[in-house]
């Protein structure tokens, strides 16, 4: 290790300088600011294996979704992803939230990625589809409008699915267009959510991280920080992917035997589990978990 002015970093198998400088600098678009060894600019951009870069001091590395899943990885995860789902605005939605796949150990972490990238492959048939297709193309009308003086829902507004995790109902928008600083945006003008990569991952994002009324949330099911109660056990509900099943869409996948929907998103969980180079968990089902 030979950097005089920063700190060594070998460059890895799929390694770009917008990647790097993401995971070790915490903004992909500092990438200029990394360096030959001897302190001397980077005539281009072209990088191989075994090239060692100098990073000037920054944050530290080793955690974060970025440093989990490379811009590689997740084209491999997604090659028939709509354009609405690129890998910078998931990267960029993930910096609201960082605590997600960064707390625990490395294969918590690994996991946690798995799950919610599993969950959202699942919803949107492989990041294929931005809304839900049979409210297409004209909305579904006030089918997902609730009652709620919070939250009302607006005039010729369909609240369906949207986006990655296809956010649903009025009351959904409206929470989580508060929690991300944009007061009632989203409840007044809900396409945003398939128009916009950053905000779409974003709500995603929302969703799995923050608990649901008498839910956990995903984030503290896959990182191991949720105890479940006495209650939660006699009915079942017990830490691993199942459990995130559960919390997402419990009342039409859960209490009942395994249906194609379970099995569609334990595959995508096992299968990028393996390309992220962890073991899936064991409890992955939750045919005997009682719904909420």
């Amino acid at each position: 290790m030979t950097c005089q002015c920063g700190k060594s970093y070998i460059v890895k198998q799929g390694d770009i300088l917008f990647d790097i400088a993401q995971r070790e600098l915490g903004d992909g678009n500092r990438w200029r600011e990394i360096m030959n060894p001897d302190c001397s600019g980077l005539v281009n951009e072209i990088i191989f294996p075994g090239q060692e870069l100098c990073i000037p001091n920054g944050p530290s590395a080793g955690s974060g979704f970025s440093n989990i899943v490379s811009r590689l990885t997740y084209k491999s995860m997604f090659p028939n992803r709509d354009d609405l789902y690129l890998y910078d605005s998931l990267v960029t939605a993930t910096q609201r939230y960082p605590k997600f796949c960064n707390e625990r150990s490395d294969i918590e972490r690994k996991r946690e990625a798995a799950a919610f990238l599993a969950n959202i492959a699942h919803e949107t048939s492989g990041l294929k589809y931005v809304e839900e297709l049979r409210c297409i193309p004209n909305g579904c009308g006030d089918e997902y409008c609730k009652n709620n003086t919070q939250y009302p829902c607006q005039p010729d507004r369909s609240y369906h699915g949207r986006g990655p995790m296809q956010l649903s109902w009025n009351y959904n928008y409206g929470a989580a267009s508060e929690a991300l600083g944009m007061g009632k945006e989203l409840l007044v003008n809900p396409d945003r959510v398939k128009s916009d990569g950053e905000i779409a991952f974003a709500t995603a994002l929302w969703f799995w991280m923050t608990p649901q009324f008498s839910k956990p949330s995903c984030h503290e099911v896959m990182s191991g920080l949720w105890n479940p109660s006495p209650d939660d056990v006699s009915k079942g509900r017990v830490p691993g992917f199942g459990m995130t099943i559960n919390i997402i869409n419990g009342a039409l996948e859960c209490s009942l035997p395994t249906n194609d929907k379970v099995e569609s998103r334990v595959n995508y969980y096992r299968q990028f589990c393996g390309m992220l180079g962890v073991s899936a968990d064991n409890n992955v089902y939750c045919d005997r978990m009682e719904h909420y």
